[in-house]
């Protein structure tokens, strides 16, 4: 035991050492559930920390899945996107900056293709809480059924959405023109480029589900809508 404790203490000073301090706090804090954010230093985008434990999706999404996902997939993009803009006139920009600038233009297609990812991330960990999914209640319940005409009618549309589109992407409920609208973007474009205000996502990346429902994406809409889904978040959104 005393060891393992000096084992890590030895290991959480090079960490900080090397300036890796999201990492280093990671070993040593009490929350071994919770995954830290792990920005590269001195980069000027981000890897937000998880609105909750790396484990709480479960079974929905499992933390397996969740720790590849955010810990891999998201982070790399977020290590491109700086890697991208460093040296550039985007250097000091914010996120959603680097996207509007980029969208559309063919030479910074790389760049837009993973500023996008972190936007769409960061957005979609937001879009689920555990113990979330279900009719949503209050305004934006109200507001479901105003534009869809009843909380099924949405589930349906938002799932056919989801399990329509061809490869990678995502589905979106928006808000555009003061109506809600589901819609469903490719690869890693994004609505916030457009005259819509994202509400919520899902991603059906295959990076996100597969390693729980392999070609089952269906299953893994469903789990979302049902268990998951962060209509908290979305009301925040309507502001």
């Amino acid at each position: 035991m005393e060891y393992d404790r000096l084992q890590k203490s030895n290991r959480r000073e090079f960490l900080l050492r090397i300036g890796i301090a999201g990492v280093a706090a990671s070993i040593t804090s009490p929350g071994a559930g919770r995954l830290f954010a792990m920005s590269q230093v001195g980069s000027n985008i981000s890897l937000p920390a998880l609105p909750y434990a790396q484990n709480a999706l479960a079974p929905v999404i499992s933390e397996n899945t969740v720790s590849f996902h955010y810990g891999k997939h998201h982070q790399a993009y977020v290590n491109n996107t700086n890697k991208l803009i460093a040296g550039t006139d985007l250097e000091k920009a914010g996120l959603e900056e680097v996207i509007r600038k980029t969208a559309g233009r063919q030479d910074q297609s790389t760049l837009f293709n993973n500023a996008a990812q972190v936007f769409n991330h960061n957005f979609y960990w937001n879009s689920m809480k555990p113990g979330g999914g279900g009719e949503p209640q209050g305004k934006i319940g109200e507001r479901i059924k105003d534009s869809f005409g009843s909380y099924q009618k949405f589930a349906d549309a938002f799932s056919n959405a989801a399990a329509a589109q061809f490869g990678s992407g995502w589905a979106w409920l928006v808000i555009d023109n003061g109506k809600f609208q589901v819609i469903k973007t490719a690869n890693a474009e994004t609505p916030i480029v457009t005259s819509a205000k994202p509400l919520i996502t899902i991603d059906v990346w295959e990076h996100a589900y597969y390693l729980d429902y392999q070609n089952r994406r269906a299953d893994y809409i469903k789990g979302f809508l049902e268990k998951l889904l962060n209509w908290d978040f979305a009301e925040k959104n309507l502001v």
